[in-house]
């Protein structure tokens, strides 16, 4: 479908177009970017609400600042799509998200507009310190940073300590703050509330008329001087210092609230902020999904809400002749609130995630035992950590990337203290579309390696039941691990009664006589039909659902190495140091001589796409593993 551009945006292939028009342009080269994200993101899909509400910002930016001279990193990089468009991207902005397509989010290899690579939040304020620090090292006095830090990242600790390094630093560093009140889902905490503070305070609000009252006097686009400077930081100070601004005592320059949908405010607020030296940070008041009226009204359904009717916001969903499976999210959203009403110790803790993980339904119906606690997965394992120092049984949901920024609160805070915190990973293994921020590659690899965890993998739904059901028994006494991917398996039986798994056991699933297939998680389902399918061929391979990366059935994996001298090992995390090489050192150890080849993640970043097309690229789907099988069948390995 051939999706034109408004006139004006036709003609902007840079910044440098964009200035061309003047100032008086900008509302309709505003309007003209927002109805272009419209009818691109209703039919392609991608990320939706967010950039809508930065358009203005988007515009002001480039119009204002010499990029990509002056760098701008955006943060929660699913607000750049404003950005991508003005950067000479327009014509290719419809492969958003698509395989050999645009990044959703800012990619340094991509444009060289895209000063930092984002995915994952709260990074931009470090980064862009970081170079700024770097111009001042190198006397690039007048070179500009900007940092647009929005969608909940400020809740992060990271932002937090990058703010406190920037007060002290004395770089040249614009902080800009959108305030939309929302990430993916309604902001949390302490912050949300000072941020709502300040914006009706009316301390604040006379801060505001009068700073903007002076900035209104001088002239826009013309220097400051060093007097005028520091005769409106005094002012500043003045007025801020009644209402004890966490900004200011941060010794960042604190600007705002201004209206973020007002590109001629927005014009002129950061031309003049451009010229006053030093970190400060400009907080402006945005709607996230702004110009949407279905998307102002419903912020987290219009997040990402795939195709849809822009002019009746009719969101398209695929239909199906037969039943689907749910979600393997929606399993554990309806499991954990089953478990904890048969165990009054179950709690559940996401950092910002309560619709992607389902947590979501626990929290409306328990919302005593159930905790969303902002954009902070640190704070969220060794919040877990002291609940289950108290004896509770905590359901720590997490994405399997996101966890990554936790690693060491999983290892100080959890498994030395050997506390059973639960850690549920969603998202493992490529995830689509999001690409290589997004994917849980990892996580077998990291957590098998820290002594006292347990690491697991269901295959199914119903496996991922037992497992949780098995993870808050009394009986558990260390942190356990249960990593499940994104999206649909099988059927689940909800009325089938939980079943306790053993700890560390797999099971076979068939037997064979040729090869054996050793699969971890939901990857067992393509060799389950690699198998059916070379049946007619002649083929006969045996299956082992193992189930537990660490600890290890050993007693299956002897059964497999004393009886089959060609073995597969599948799985969807990376092949350095993961479910492979954790079969390989048993082999080793064991004495045991085998031909094994180990299919999984190769040790490369896997970019964006639908998992199909990812998991054929990488040779992990049925087609690949059939090709494996039948290569296999040809070789011999005698053991001894």
């Amino acid at each position: 479908m051939d999706i034109k551009a408004g006139p004006i945006l036709q003609k902007i292939n840079s910044p440098e177009d964009l200035k061309l028009f003047g100032k008086e342009k900008m509302p309709q080269v505003c309007q003209e970017l927002r109805q272009y994200i419209i009818d691109v993101v209703s039919v392609y899909g991608g990320h939706f609400g967010a950039s809508l509400g930065v358009v203005e910002l988007s515009v002001a930016l480039h119009y204002v600042f010499n990029t990509p001279d002056d760098q701008l990193v955006w943060d929660v990089g699913h607000q750049a799509y404003g950005h991508k468009i003005l950067t000479g991207r327009r014509d290719q902005f419809p492969t958003n998200r698509k395989y050999n397509g645009l990044s959703g989010f800012p990619k340094r290899g991509e444009s060289e507009y895209d000063a930092f690579g984002v995915g994952h939040s709260s990074t931009s304020i470090s980064a862009a310190l970081g170079m700024a620090m770097a111009s001042q090292y190198k006397g690039e006095k007048n070179r500009q940073h900007i940092a647009v830090i929005g969608d909940g990242a400020m809740t992060a600790g990271l932002a937090f300590e990058a703010m406190n390094h920037a007060g002290f630093a004395k770089s040249n560093v614009l902080i800009i703050l959108n305030d939309n009140n929302m990430s993916i889902d309604p902001n949390v905490g302490a912050l949300k509330e000072y941020l709502t503070d300040i914006t009706t305070s009316h301390t604040y609000n006379e801060m505001r008329d009068n700073v903007w009252k002076a900035l209104g006097k001088l002239p826009v686009g013309k220097n400051f001087s060093r007097e005028m400077a520091s005769k409106l930081e005094a002012s500043l100070k003045g007025i801020v210092s009644k209402s004890s601004n966490l900004f200011e005592a941060l010794q960042l320059r604190y600007f705002g609230p201004i209206d973020g949908h007002n590109v001629h405010k927005l014009i002129d607020t950061l031309s003049d902020l451009k010229d006053i030296p030093g970190p400060k940070l400009l907080h402006i008041k945005t709607v996230k999904g702004k110009g949407y009226e279905l998307a102002e009204k419903d912020q987290t359904k219009w997040h990402a809400p795939g195709l849809f009717d822009k002019t009746t916001g009719e969101i398209f969903k695929k239909t199906f002749d037969v039943p689907q499976p749910p979600k393997y999210q929606d399993v554990f959203g309806h499991t954990i609130i089953e478990l904890a009403e048969k165990n009054e110790k179950v709690m559940g803790i996401t950092p910002a995630m309560p619709s992607g993980s389902s947590l979501k339904y626990m929290m409306e119906q328990m919302p005593d035992r159930a905790f969303d606690v902002g954009i902070c997965e640190q704070h969220a394992v060794t919040l877990s950590a002291g609940m289950a120092t108290q004896g509770l049984k905590v359901f720590c949901n997490i994405y399997s990337s996101f966890m990554q920024r936790a690693y060491d609160m999983v290892i100080h805070d959890v498994a030395i203290q050997k506390l059973p915190v639960i850690f549920c990973l969603d998202r493992a293994g490529l995830v689509g579309d999001d690409g290589p921020t997004h994917h849980g590659c990892y996580d077998i690899a990291y957590m098998r390696c820290i002594p006292n965890l347990i690491v697991s993998a269901p295959m199914n739904e119903e496996e991922l039941r037992n497992l949780m059901y098995t993870a808050q028994l009394d009986s558990n006494e260390l942190p356990f691990v249960i990593r499940y991917p994104r999206g649909e398996g099988v059927m689940v039986d909800w009325k089938k009664p939980f079943k306790e798994i053993k700890i560390g056991t797999g099971r076979k699933l068939k037997d064979g006589d040729q090869i054996a297939i050793l699969s971890i998680g939901h990857p067992g389902n393509f060799a389950s039909s690699a198998i059916r399918d070379l049946k007619s061929e002649g083929i006969d391979v045996a299956h082992y659902d193992m189930r537990f990366v660490k600890p290890l059935d050993e007693e299956m994996a002897h059964e497999v190495f004393s009886k089959y001298n060609k073995v597969i090992t599948i799985e969807d995390g990376t092949v350095v140091g993961g479910f492979g090489s954790a079969v390989l050192e048993f082999m080793n150890a064991n004495g045991y001589k085998a031909d094994v080849t180990i299919m999984g993640i190769p040790d490369r970043i896997v970019e964006h796409g639908t998992p199909k097309q990812l998991y054929e690229e990488i040779g992990i789907d049925v087609e690949s593993i059939k090709a494996n099988i039948r290569k296999m069948v040809g070789k011999s390995v005698v053991n001894s």
